[in-house]
């Protein structure tokens, strides 16, 4: 399981959950472990704001502004910013550049395959 931590917009507090697993290590993540671990984030960010919605949503991996940053104590974070709040996962056994480029990759696949606006979390 993956450690993450959620803020929501005008809250004063953070919380902790988990998301996952994927099926690969970090060190060997595929784009589809990458695309897993981004749609864990974005639905957990939604299921703290919307309990009651339906847990498989269609994800959109559009309209949020990532980034993947060393972590004090060893490997990286993937954050995630968005309008709805925060959420940042990690930290990851994988070279930052490596990651980096991989989360580019699956952000440009997702552009061409995009649910409809109204029922995608994004």
């Amino acid at each position: 399981m993956i450690p993450i931590e959620i803020w929501l917009r005008g809250d004063n507090h953070a919380t902790t959950d988990r998301i996952g697993p994927v099926p690969n290590e970090p060190r060997a993540w595929t784009e589809l472990d990458v695309a897993a671990v981004l749609e864990g984030m974005l639905r957990a960010i939604d299921k703290a704001r919307n309990p009651d919605a339906a847990p498989d949503r269609p994800v959109a991996l559009t309209g949020f502004s990532w980034i993947v940053n060393p972590f004090e104590e060893g490997g990286v974070v993937i954050a995630i910013e968005m309008t709805l709040g925060a959420v940042v996962a990690g930290p990851f056994d994988i070279p930052e550049p490596r990651l980096t480029d991989m989360i580019r990759r699956v952000m440009a696949a997702a552009r061409g395959a995009i649910p409809p606006a109204s029922s995608a979390v994004h």
